[in-house]
């Protein structure tokens, strides 16, 4: 259920089109109400290598919320760094 006129922080997700992980993270965002930026590694060898730097990690799914990193589709982590309500 997405909240009402709350503003939250920029969102970058990176992922390949064939993770099923990642499909579900977006799917998450989405039926949140959360905006956010898809970028996809397979295509992107210079977005790659940002988000290993960002991340330490080559594995996708990664999203940066507002600057704080998660490997990987954890929704507790998700809802906490864009300060959703359970």
């Amino acid at each position: 259920m997405p909240e009402a006129g709350k503003t939250f922080p920029k969102v970058i997700i990176f992922t390949t089109p064939t993770c099923t992980y990642c499909n579900a993270a977006k799917r998450y965002l989405r039926e949140r109400g959360v905006p956010f930026k898809d970028v996809d590694v397979s295509r992107d060898a210079a977005a790659a290598r940002d988000m290993v730097r960002r991340s330490g990690q080559s594995g996708v799914p990664v999203l940066d919320i507002g600057g704080k990193i998660i490997v990987g589709f954890d929704r507790a982590k998700i809802d906490q760094y864009l300060g959703l309500r359970k």
